[in-house]
């Protein structure tokens, strides 16, 4: 212990101040959930989340968060300032109160704020709790008003030239002191928190993610709209934005959750983003303090706000967030599971009153919607607001407050149903839309139940469900064996002499399959060439594809090297990516790469003629002059291949299809947005930015290339 803490200076003070600390210190874990980057970024959150609710008061406009140089994080606001005066019951300042005393400030209790991020009244003397030096600056009254923090303990730091943690400290000994330190204009009000986490309780390798924090900020302006965030890292770290010099990004959105949904979601629209929202009320029973400090239960009546965004798109991936007075809850808890069953309720009973033309029947207990299949393509935003929320711990992930349930459900059912019986034509339309998709995913989900259940492999003496025109392999071994997907009946008779029955399958595809990226899932389905893929491969679709059912460990496109055969392989590729996506993840995706030309060379004297295949006009060229450098003959009529089925067995075998002379390309998406954006561009229902695409792209023709 330092002299500044000797026996003799150590009071009755300093165990009033540090004995809730102190647990705080010993037991970190329970208040911010871990002692790594995590742990330091909730610290972070506790402080700028303080910020944010006097922006949901509507006392401030403005955040500021900077990321120093020296470890340190500052967040400035422009609210209306801790308080100042002298908290009666305590004795001490408000700014001590709200940073050295556990369940005490504006929150807890009640009274400053009708809904508020925190409400354990914890957040901000945790942070202080577990930081080596924590600054506190308020704007309030014209004057400006600072105190300091030593790992929880008020008191002095007598900074010479830079502030920091490792300048000399003197605590407070008989009674604190909130210095004034400057003037500030008449009405200007805000707070400054600047502080350096404590490195005796995290380690080293914990630090502040940019990339984190600039997602918590947008999230935080998409909630509540007209709030600009600004954050700036000067750290210069590696890897960052800021690592050439500071970075500055500033956040503000006005649209709401409306604005987050269509930030959010990740494929074209089915429907428009609908905004539902509403009221509700409940009773509970709480402890309130009375006017003699005692605690008295009494029932309070609590309102609570519900607002929900939502859209359907043509993909299947749901992304669903949920939030309770701006603070997200990514385990969800009473507001999600009144959301779902909602959509549940409403769903159902309007597929059963739509029955006739959605082609359903009420009688089959198969045929019933279930919560996947209305996931599937949901991007939708949820956020209640109330005062006091119950959550489970102070990292406040999971919503326990039981009456919200009932409310969010009552609110979403009434506001989806309005939209869904709407007799606008727009809403009608979109209804309709988002009706068929539903149970196109219900009839996806079962049809791919069924193709898992007969598409296992058969034994000698079982019958099997697959496809006529399979020629199937031998072998059990999956990371063994192909599947050869190849163009037309004529290419599957040289194929079949051609490849080795052991471990290579064949399907033969005629002509050019569905066009996934436009059509929906029900007529994907309907698609025989499509409908044979998914089954012969054996693992689903969709959301109900399993990588660890999939019969073939390669799955290779064998096309031709024409201007079709590139078509056909794209067509492929993007069932393969809308509707086996983790095929592709896992780089099981392969197209067969065929020769273009077969050049035959003339032998030397007895020397039987030999042919040399070549990949690309670039090749045969540079083979014809190797040729010629070595002064040896060749045939003039060289062939091009236009297609496989001109080749022979041994040749298709030698060129394509044994591994041991072969060339595979592996189809990877290693971006996978981009990817999708790209399919969308090349192959999706919007016409205009391909047309546009094309004519940017027009000059750098290449005509040789076209294969007339």
């Amino acid at each position: 212990m330092t002299s500044t803490l000797s026996e003799s200076s150590y009071t009755a003070r300093h165990l009033s101040v540090l004995e809730g600390l102190e647990a705080v210190r010993k037991r970190p874990g329970m208040y911010i959930g871990t002692t790594d980057s995590r742990g330091l970024m909730h610290c972070l959150w506790e402080i700028i989340d303080n910020s944010v609710d006097e922006a949901l008061g509507g006392h401030c406009d403005r955040i500021d968060v900077v990321l120093h140089a020296d470890s340190s994080v500052e967040v400035r606001d422009n609210g209306r300032g801790i308080p100042v005066d002298v908290e009666p019951k305590t004795g001490l300042t408000g700014v001590e109160v709200v940073f050295t005393k556990l369940h005490a400030g504006g929150k807890f209790g009640g009274g400053s704020y009708a809904a508020s991020g925190g409400l354990h009244g914890v957040g901000a003397s945790v942070v202080n709790a577990l930081s080596s030096r924590l600054d506190v600056e308020v704007d309030r009254g014209s004057k400006t008003y600072r105190m300091t923090f030593h790992r929880g303990e008020p008191g002095r730091f007598e900074d010479s030239g830079t502030r920091g943690p490792e300048a000399p400290f003197t605590p407070f000994v008989d009674a604190s002191e909130l210095d004034v330190v400057g003037k500030v204009a008449r009405g200007r009000t805000g707070t400054r928190v600047r502080y350096w986490a404590d490195r005796q309780v995290f380690p080293s390798t914990a630090v502040f993610s940019y990339d984190e924090l600039v997602s918590r900020v947008r999230q935080t302006t998409f909630l509540v709209p007209g709030l600009t965030v600004t954050v700036r890292d000067e750290r210069r770290m590696p890897g960052t934005p800021g690592a050439d010099g500071p970075h500055e990004e500033t956040f503000v959105h006005h649209g709401g959750t409306v604005d987050f949904v269509e930030f959010l979601a990740p494929d074209a629209a089915v429907t428009d983003t609908w905004r539902l929202a509403g009221t509700g009320s409940f009773t509970e029973t709480v402890p309130v303090l009375d006017g003699r400090g005692h605690l008295t239960s009494q029932e309070v009546t609590r309102e609570c706000e519900v607002d929900v965004a939502l859209r359907w798109g043509t993909g299947y991936e749901t992304e669903v967030r949920s939030f309770v007075n701006i603070i997200s809850t990514p385990k969800g808890g009473t507001h999600l599971a009144g959301l779902e069953q909602a959509l549940m309720k409403t769903i159902r009973k309007q597929v059963e009153l739509n029955a006739r033309r959605l082609k359903v029947s009420t009688k089959d207990t198969t045929e019933r919607i279930e919560k996947d299949d209305i996931m599937a393509g949901l991007t939708a935003v949820l956020t209640v607001r109330l005062a006091e929320p119950q959550f489970e711990g102070q990292t406040k992930e999971v919503l326990g407050t039981g009456p919200v349930r009932g409310i969010v459900a009552k609110v979403v059912e009434s506001e989806l149903t309005a939209l869904l019986t709407s007799p606008k034509r727009d809403h009608k339309t979109q209804a309709t839309l988002v009706l068929d998709k539903i149970v196109s995913e219900m009839r996806a989900r079962l049809s791919a139940r069924k193709q898992k259940e007969i598409s296992r492999r058969k034994n000698a003496l079982e019958t099997s469900a697959l496809p006529t025109k399979l020629a199937d392999c031998r072998t059990d071994d999956v990371d063994r064996s192909e599947l050869l997907i190849v163009e037309g009946d004529s290419a599957l008779g040289t194929a079949k002499l051609a490849r080795n029955s052991d471990f290579q399958a064949l399907l033969p595809i005629r002509g050019k399959i569905l066009n996934v990226q436009k059509a929906s899932i029900s007529d994907m389905l309907k698609n025989a060439e499509c409908a044979a893929i998914i089954q012969v491969i054996g693992a689903g679709s969709g959301r109900s594809f399993d990588l660890e059912a999939a019969r073939y460990g390669k799955i290779v496109m064998m096309t031709d090297a024409d201007v079709d055969g590139a078509h056909i392989r794209t067509l492929l590729l993007t069932l393969f990516f809308r509707y086996m996506r983790p095929l592709v993840d896992a780089g099981r995706v392969y197209a067969a790469v065929p020769p273009l030309h077969r050049v035959e060379v003339i032998g030397n004297g007895s020397k039987k003629n030999e042919y040399v295949y070549t990949y690309s006009e670039a090749e045969l060229a540079a083979t014809l002059r190797r040729l010629e450098k070595s002064g040896r003959r060749y045939k003039e009529d060289i062939q091009r291949y236009k297609g496989l089925g001109e080749m022979d067995a041994d040749q298709l075998a030698e060129t394509t299809m044994d591994p041991r002379h072969r060339t595979l390309r592996r189809v990877t998406a290693q971006d996978a947005a981009a990817a999708d954006a790209v399919f969308e561009l090349l192959m999706g229902s919007e016409v205009a930015p391909r047309r546009d695409f094309i004519v940017a792209g027009a000059s750098q023709l290449d005509r040789a290339r076209i294969d007339a």
